[in-house]
């Protein structure tokens, strides 16, 4: 296999659909010519041309309501929203339109729709640029929520979601990009809702997405060498949530923690903790720990805005409570 970027990984998913489907078209803010503000849509416009790559007046709301238009009416598009702290401004489109339109019409109508955004902090880009609204998402029913960690999970994830009659939220971490990773030359897609056991383990089950998981990688290697093994699965996706897995290694490990980077308060750990509860509470040796970002608006100072965002040493601290 080959090693890629994750932008890469990316670019090679939306060349390979595009090449496939030619009623994919992509729209958004500075994706043509100058390639996306992080360069995953980078040289797409002179490949494909402006009919499929469709630059976007500074109008979430606007380009957003066009794409639901033209998935209702046969068309596959993708929208990039550049930073996931706009899809504010679109949210009449995504959480009233999009997400109901097949149920209001008895499944008559459609929106076979990307929306590709990315999110998180640690590059100091301040409160209205580094939120992580998955949870936001997550709780409207007829919205698909993917959250890929790794190169090879984000080019099989998003080929998946252009496979999708529906629409799919794809989130991306800005922190994310420039990592590297194995990725096959040959096709593959990773199906919506399938969680992936990234490090197997005994004592403890840590459950995170996105960026977290190389948090929880970090934290599970260095507690081995303490012997402490720690079992740590990638949610990959939050709708479809793959709760079996999650059950599955919680009954052998009989310990969880679940971390995440948006905040703490009714962040994706909530629900999880009470599944689990529901459903595994017997098999519970301690109680559930959370780990997610403080409560607060992210901060811009490199200091501050490291103290509020969970890291390995958070996920540490919190296996070795359970273990107490």
């Amino acid at each position: 296999m080959r090693e890629l970027t994750y932008a890469q990984a990316l670019r090679e998913a939306l060349i390979e659909e595009m090449d496939r489907n030619p009623d994919i078209i992509l729209l958004g803010e500075d994706i043509g010519v100058y390639g996306g503000v992080f360069k995953v849509t980078d040289g797409l416009l002179a490949r494909y041309g402006p009919e499929r790559v469709r630059e976007t007046p500074i109008s979430e709301a606007g380009f957003t309501g066009v794409a639901i238009g033209l998935a209702m009416t046969g068309k596959h598009p993708m929208v990039e929203i550049m930073f996931m702290d706009f899809i504010w401004v679109a949210a009449d489109p995504v959480f009233n339109q999009a997400a109901k339109m097949r149920y209001m019409s008895g499944g008559r109508v459609q929106v076979p729709l990307v929306i590709r955004t990315q999110q998180g902090g640690g590059r100091g880009n301040g409160a209205q640029h580094s939120q992580s609204l998955e949870s936001i998402f997550t709780h409207i029913p007829g919205l698909k929520v993917a959250l890929p960690a790794t190169p090879y999970d984000a080019k099989g994830l998003l080929k998946a979601a252009f496979r999708d009659r529906n629409p799919v939220v794809f989130i991306e971490h800005k922190m994310l990009y420039t990592t590297k990773g194995l990725v096959p030359a040959e096709e593959y897609i990773i199906p919506l809702g399938q969680a992936d056991i990234k490090r197997t383990g005994s004592d403890v089950t840590v459950v995170s997405l996105s960026r977290t998981v190389l948090h929880a990688l970090e934290a599970a290697e260095e507690l081995a060498r303490e012997g402490i093994s720690v079992e740590v699965i990638d949610l990959r996706c939050t709708v479809p949530l793959d709760l079996e897995t999650i059950l599955a290694s919680v009954r052998k490990t009989n310990r969880l923690v679940i971390a995440h980077e948006s905040h703490r308060r009714l962040g994706i750990g909530a629900e999880i903790a009470a599944l689990v509860q529901e459903h595994a509470f017997d098999c519970l040796d301690a109680p559930v720990a959370r780990v997610g970002a403080m409560d607060v608006p992210i901060p811009c100072s490199a200091p501050l805005e490291s103290a509020v965002l969970p890291g390995k040493e958070d996920i540490i601290a919190a296996i070795k409570r359970l273990l107490r």
